[in-house]
């Protein structure tokens, strides 16, 4: 008897360690899930022997309201609550904060009029962006508002802000929180891989292994590591009028706790590592070229308060 005890006793635990479980998103129609996110780094660059660095924080809260569900996706009306960048290095300090109330601080106060404008996206339950509109309009009749700006410079300052904030770079933003579910179920401890892609500044692909390592309570506790690289193949940036390639590797690690009734991101700490250099081809201002080394470390947090 005690055998027959001890035999059924270690199935039941084998049975349960072994349950297995499909985080997806499960959203509900009507509500708004929120995402808060600060993101700090650090980049090293080495010119004429000489290393600079340049601190560069771009924080913001996005409201996501679920308008409706399609088979398996969700169409969401999103809006960013507040936005803010901050660049200081090389003797220089830039702040912009939307929520400044200076009307002589245009650059927060265009930031300030970013808030509160919704466009739209299309998410799929595996949190997959399939679409993003009208969030370049918006960014178009924001620009458009500030009559008092040089129209040269305006429009310098919206390409720049459009390669951080328009549509390819928030579908970037984006999965890089939520495009996380494994594509089948899975139990405590097991793995999966999840390809992603970075669209600003440069074009960047992340390639991540997450482990599902706690099911415990009310939240999923997974874990990720992956390596990142610019792709060699992407446009040039340009920067200041200048044409610019980037090509650094890397590495990134993440911490995600995800609420096990929505599949909503409650939690994410994560680490980015790259290395390499940028360059400037041969060029009126730039004679000859110039290849400059540089390293880039960024730590991120994100909830959903």
């Amino acid at each position: 008897m005690k055998y027959l005890l001890t035999v059924l006793l270690l199935f039941a635990l084998s049975y349960c360690t072994a349950q297995k479980v499909k985080p997806v998103l499960d959203l509900t129609t009507g509500n708004t899930y929120y995402m808060a996110s600060k993101a700090n780094s650090t980049i090293t660059q080495i010119l004429n022997g000489q290393g600079n660095s340049f601190n560069i924080e771009v924080a913001y809260r996005m409201a996501f309201k679920v308008i409706d569900a399609v088979d398996s996706t969700y169409n969401m009306e999103v809006s960013y609550q507040a936005i803010s960048i901050k660049l200081q290095g090389a003797g220089v300090s830039v702040e912009m904060d939307s929520k400044k109330n200076d009307p002589q601080d245009i650059p927060s106060m265009m930031m300030a009029a970013m808030t509160n404008k919704p466009f739209k996206i299309t998410i799929t339950k595996k949190g997959r962006i399939t679409a993003v509109e009208n969030i370049e309009k918006m960014i178009d009749d924001v620009f458009d508002s500030f009559q008092q700006i040089d129209t040269v410079k305006k429009q310098q300052v919206k390409s720049q802000l459009i390669k951080f904030l328009g549509a390819d770079a928030l579908k970037g933003t984006i999965e890089a929180e939520t495009a996380i579910f494994p594509d089948k179920a899975i139990a405590e401890n097991d793995k999966w891989p999840v390809k992603t892609s970075i669209g600003s500044p440069v074009n960047t692909v992340v390639l991540m292994n997450y482990q599902l390592t706690s099911v415990a309570g009310n939240y999923y506790q997974v874990y990720g590591e992956g390596a990142m690289v610019t792709d060699k193949n992407a446009k040039p940036v340009f920067i200041i009028g200048l044409s610019v390639n980037y090509d650094l590797t890397g590495t990134a690690i993440s911490y995600i706790t995800i609420d096990k009734t929505t599949g909503w991101i409650s939690e994410v700490k994560s680490k980015q590592a790259m290395k390499g250099s940028m360059r400037i081809p041969d060029g009126p201002q730039v004679p000859g070229g110039m290849t400059i080394p540089m390293t880039v470390s960024t730590d991120i947090i994100t909830t959903d308060k």
